[in-house]
């Protein structure tokens, strides 16, 4: 794959990462949306984005209370990988804590993930007992006490996210990214200025659960049933009940007929849309809990769609905005 420029920083990273929720072994209000997976499986899914040309994986202390983040570290240095091999992003959890936290807390997640380094510190969600530029001045201190490389967000507005870029900037730090929940079937960081405000900052969007929970693979529209075994509260979102099925179904066809005509799957479709479609400003971290879909992520970019496919996926997806 090739690599791409993390924000306005000089990490390079893969235009697919690996988001490592699932890694949190079932624990607590988070982690509790996973079944747990063993040490020898997560150590194959990590193992099969490597191979992939996955340079780097995404995790954070609320998924599980630091498990996924030993999970994957346990994992990296199973594999032989040594700190700087890789990429590691991980998150602060903000509520209900003051900035004061980012500083105390760093220690645990170096320790969760010794000893890879944190080339990615992200504040997880915009409420917090602090202001956006307390939070700042705390990440930045991290920057210069070599503690972390570089700064991002997660699911702010253009509005925080330009004051928390500000902020950072009176410190002489870049704001480097803003992960967000953005799909086919979620694209409402196109319509709430997110997405333009990151073009103009040279923000990099970090797009999580990029195949809607699932159902932008088609499985759920082929047996509406499998929903039922599933694992967590999906089961009972709007998207998943037989209404929201019909109404994504002319997209998921779309997305079944450019695989057919790749030879890949729809998943991969969905993965490669998101990654091109805005030139290098996206970036996507699918999950995987069985190796064949790490696998199957890493081959999101090994096709390229037509102009046509990109824009008939586009149209299509437009009442998602």
């Amino acid at each position: 794959m090739n690599l791409r420029r993390l924000g306005r920083s000089d990490i390079e990273i893969s235009p697919i990462g690996l988001g490592c929720w699932q890694f949190s072994e079932g624990s607590g209000l988070v982690g509790a949306f996973w079944e747990t997976l063993p040490a020898p499986i997560v150590e194959e899914i990590v193992d099969a984005s490597l191979r992939g040309g996955i340079n780097w994986f995404d995790t954070a202390e609320a998924y599980g209370d630091g498990r996924s983040e030993r999970a994957l570290a346990a994992a990296l240095a199973r594999l032989g990988k040594k700190p700087g091999d890789v990429v590691v992003a991980t998150k602060w959890q903000p509520f209900p804590r003051t900035a004061a936290s980012i500083g105390a807390t760093i220690g645990a997640r170096l320790a969760a993930l010794n000893p890879y380094p944190i080339d990615l510190h992200q504040i997880h969600q915009p409420f917090a007992l602090a202001t956006v530029e307390a939070q700042a001045n705390a990440m930045a201190d991290l920057v210069e006490a070599g503690k972390i490389k570089t700064v991002g967000v997660s699911n702010f507005s253009a509005r925080r996210m330009r004051a928390m870029h500000a902020a950072l900037a009176r410190r002489g730090v870049p704001l480097v990214s803003n992960q967000m929940r953005y799909s086919l079937m979620d694209r409402k960081i196109e319509s709430n200025g997110v997405l333009a405000a990151a073009k103009e900052l040279g923000i990099t969007i970090i797009a999580y659960s990029p195949l809607a929970q699932g159902l932008l693979s088609g499985k759920f529209h082929e047996d509406p049933s499998l929903i039922k075994s599933r694992v967590g509260p999906r089961k009972y979102l709007p998207a998943f009940r037989a209404s929201g099925l019909e109404k994504s179904r002319p997209l998921i066809e779309e997305l079944r007929a450019c695989a057919q005509a790749h030879g890949v799957t729809s998943s991969q479709v969905a993965l490669n849309w998101l990654a091109t479609f805005h030139g290098d400003t996206v970036v996507v971290i699918p999950g995987a809990t069985k190796r064949r879909h790490a696998e199957e992520n890493v081959g999101a970019m090994g096709f390229t769609l037509t102009p046509e496919q990109s824009r008939r996926l586009e149209e299509l997806s437009r009442g998602y905005l």
